[in-house]
């Protein structure tokens, strides 16, 4: 498969040219945990037909807050439940990868001592990977990589804020 490359096209959207372009509300988060005195990122594959990695999210049930949107999608797509809220990561905005919808997409950093997570997504064949935070590979959504970035002082301290070891 040629690799597929998000690029700004996907964070422009124009009311003009698309003034009938629904937005769509997603939820989910930035998990971390310590083992060795190093800090580790939980990533996910989304499956053969989805190149790279991502961070656990999707969208928001009715009658769901953001914050439950968030940890129930991490649980689905990661497998991981024991979840420790660290901070609101606020929200990120982008077209939906078919381009037929503006997502917003909110944030949140949480800290776990899980390291092994089987997830319950029953329609996708998702795959939990951990990340030393040094050693990132490239993220297929570039918001994703800027989210981490620009919370990487965050992500450091959160494990001294509830330690793992």
């Amino acid at each position: 498969m040629d690799e597929f490359v998000i690029d700004q096209s996907w964070y422009q959207v124009s009311a003009v040219l698309n003034p009938d372009l629904p937005t769509e509300i997603s939820a989910g988060g930035i998990v971390v945990r310590g083992e060795a005195g190093r800090i580790y990122l939980a990533l996910i594959e989304e499956g053969p037909d989805r190149p790279g990695f991502v961070l656990p999210k999707g969208h928001v049930d009715p009658g769901e807050t953001i914050e439950q949107a968030a940890r129930r999608e991490i649980a689905e797509e990661a497998g991981l439940s024991e979840l420790q809220l660290i901070a609101d990561l606020g929200v990120r905005e982008r077209l939906n990868l078919s381009k037929t919808a503006w997502k917003k997409i909110y944030y949140f950093l949480f800290t776990t001592e899980q390291v092994e997570g089987v997830p319950t997504d029953l329609y996708k064949s998702y795959q939990l990977h951990w990340f030393a935070l040094e050693k990132l590979p490239r993220l297929f959504w570039p918001e994703q990589s800027q989210l981490v970035e620009s919370h990487r002082t965050l992500i450091q301290c959160s494990l001294a804020i509830f330690p793992q070891d």
